[in-house]
């Protein structure tokens, strides 16, 4: 349903070694039809910084999208960093609330979206539940060089190749 990874580099944000989530929304959302694009079909843009609030706590969704196609919500929050596992405890507290508050009875579940510099798919599986409707998904901001994308599918080449070697010598 997501490309993984998004290549977020229409934003045309220069190449630093930090940047806030606060610097890659207003870049998301000044280029919102590419971004939309980017997503995939059926995506509608609903709100920025979306306020919810209970027990006298405020809370903020980063961006909130419905998809047409899927006829659910779409969140997403945005992380300038490394993935951590409260990120998703967070975002599924905000896809419970979208659920319980804001989703209509026809409306499909709501589908929460981390978008991070550098996720680790083990923290993502242990984290959340097998049929979670929670999705991580690295982005970037620059595709590679030329020269890193020849070297690497060079590499995959050769392992595939080996690959093969492999299964032949095993069917003999």
């Amino acid at each position: 349903m997501l490309k993984s990874p998004l290549v977020l580099e229409f934003l045309g944000m220069e190449e630093r070694a930090e940047y806030s989530e606060s610097d890659l929304e207003t870049a998301i959302i000044g280029k919102l039809q590419i971004f939309l694009l980017e997503l995939g079909k059926g995506f509608l843009f609903e709100a920025r910084q979306k306020r919810f609030a209970f027990d006298e706590k405020s809370f903020f969704v980063d961006l909130v999208f419905y998809n047409r196609l899927l006829q659910c919500y779409v969140i997403i929050d945005l992380k300038a960093a490394e993935l951590k596992h409260q990120d998703l405890g967070q975002m599924q507290m905000y896809v419970n609330y979208f659920d319980r508050y804001v989703k209509t009875e026809h409306e499909k579940p709501t589908v929460g979206i981390l978008l991070c510099k550098e996720k680790h798919e083990s923290i993502v599986q242990l984290t959340l539940p097998e049929n979670s409707n929670i999705y991580a998904s690295e982005y970037r901001l620059y595709l590679p060089d030329k020269a890193l994308l020849q070297r690497k599918l060079a590499e995959w080449i050769e392992e595939f190749e080996e690959a093969q070697e492999i299964l032949k010598a095993a069917n003999r």
